[in-house]
């Protein structure tokens, strides 16, 4: 664009030295404009580029990022470091944490955030684990399905009895293999989504499901699965014991956001009607199958349907209200994947030769940029985060930090 508008210093290397001056002035943390103190919940997980990790950090209501890092290692030690530059260099009181199980990033959250409470990844603790087993299964029952109609077809087209007999047994064979693989299917995918339920925070009848008596669900739901004795599946299961009794800590911020909903006045049919509405939301969003996303949508309006019949004309603004509440409950640290499918193209595009400057300047425009669709269309992560509007576009507002560290950079 430069070079087509005959601009001077519009050379690829002139530009990219610019740009990394640039990211040079404004670390990551800089892009958080504060004039007051934060309590936060963090999301903190990891992004690669090929084999070498990039740390980040990020305030999930908003989607900001709090820090962004590349770095040598995914040690205790450098986690420790990217959390202390955060707390060390901005006002921000981190109260709650979300993550996966990675063994650094554990030891480091616990030695940086002594006593701050960690929320283990939902995702990444039933799904991530277990997912893939329903997708395996499934294509093995279908291929022993196909196995076992081969072998049906070459006893038919036999040549004599003796031939046939051979065949039969192989195809009495099939059919058993058949049936133990559709069995462990059907037996494996309806023991995983019964599991998936209990982490709804709500019944389908708009009540809060009982933090307890959901962990037996899902423990006796993977005992059931060992029971399939499946060597891989058995392991995972290993581990999610170790992660259960700290799963659903989330459902106590379930009970928080209801109690707020109700002190604002709201209703308990509506409550319901719009936690149920906000929850298969969740789902439409989550859903990457067609047919899933089409029911989810279906059964979201539905109880849009009924809150606007009990709410009438304050349906939107008391939604609005309400929904703010229930995003309180962080389950996972899914949003990291949002900012990666952001990234990732530059990363891409780079060709994996990314630099530390380079990520400022990404953490800078992706906390000022507006979102073009979603819940949060129209607004700003930091006008999210901080409450204040952002009446500058992003390259303004970039321009001006650049200045205020080097008033004469642009001359």
């Amino acid at each position: 664009m430069m070079k087509r508008e005959k601009l001077d210093y519009s050379g690829a290397s002139t530009i990219g030295r610019s740009l990394s001056a640039m990211g040079a002035l404004i670390p990551s943390i800089e892009s958080i404009p504060m004039d007051k103190s934060f309590q936060i919940t963090a999301l903190l997980d990891e992004i690669f580029i090929g084999s070498t990790p990039i740390l980040i950090m990020v305030e999930p209501k908003s989607t900001a990022i709090l820090n962004i890092q590349l770095a040598e290692d995914r040690s205790a030690k450098t986690w420790s470091k990217h959390i202390n530059y955060l707390t060390s260099n901005r006002d921000i009181e981190i109260n709650n944490t979300v993550s996966d199980q990675g063994t650094g990033l554990l030891t480091g959250i616990k030695d940086s955030l002594i006593g701050v409470h960690r929320q283990p990844d939902t995702f990444h603790a039933l799904s991530h684990r277990l997912g893939d087993f329903v997708r395996i299964f499934r294509a093995k029952a279908y291929g022993s399905i196909a196995s076992e109609y081969e072998r049906e077809e070459v006893c038919l087209s036999r040549i004599s009895q003796k031939v046939f007999d051979e065949k039969a047994k192989l195809y009495d064979e099939a059919c058993v293999k058949t049936i133990e693989a559709i069995e462990l299917y059907e037996n494996f995918s309806y023991l995983y989504k019964y599991a998936i339920k209990q982490l709804n925070p709500f019944h389908s009848n708009g009540e809060i499901r009982d933090a307890n008596w959901a962990r037996g669900e899902i423990e006796t739901a993977i005992e059931l699965m060992e029971l399939l004795e499946h060597t891989k599946v058995n392991k995972e299961v290993k581990s999610i014991k170790k992660i259960l009794p700290d799963l659903l800590d989330y459902f106590e911020q379930t009970k928080e956001a209801i109690k707020v909903c109700k002190a604002l006045g709201v209703s308990n049919d509506a409550i319901k009607n719009l936690s149920l509405e906000w929850q298969w939301n969740k789902a439409v969003i989550k859903a990457k199958k067609s047919d899933r996303k089409r029911r989810a949508k279906e059964k979201r309006a539905i109880y849009a349907e009924n809150s606007k019949q009990i709410l009438g004309d304050t349906y939107e603004d008391i939604k609005e209200k309400v929904f703010n509440e229930l995003d309180n409950i962080i389950q996972a640290s899914s949003i990291v994947e949002n900012i990666n499918s952001i990234l990732r193209p530059y990363l891409d595009r780079a060709r994996n030769q990314v630099t530390p400057e380079f990520l400022n300047l990404f953490a800078f425009y992706h906390n000022h940029r507006r979102y073009v669709q979603g819940k949060r269309k129209g607004k700003t992560p930091m006008e999210i985060l901080t409450h204040k509007k952002q009446d500058k576009d992003w390259i303004e507002l970039l321009t001006e930090a650049i200045e205020s560290k080097n008033k004469d950079f642009f001359l």
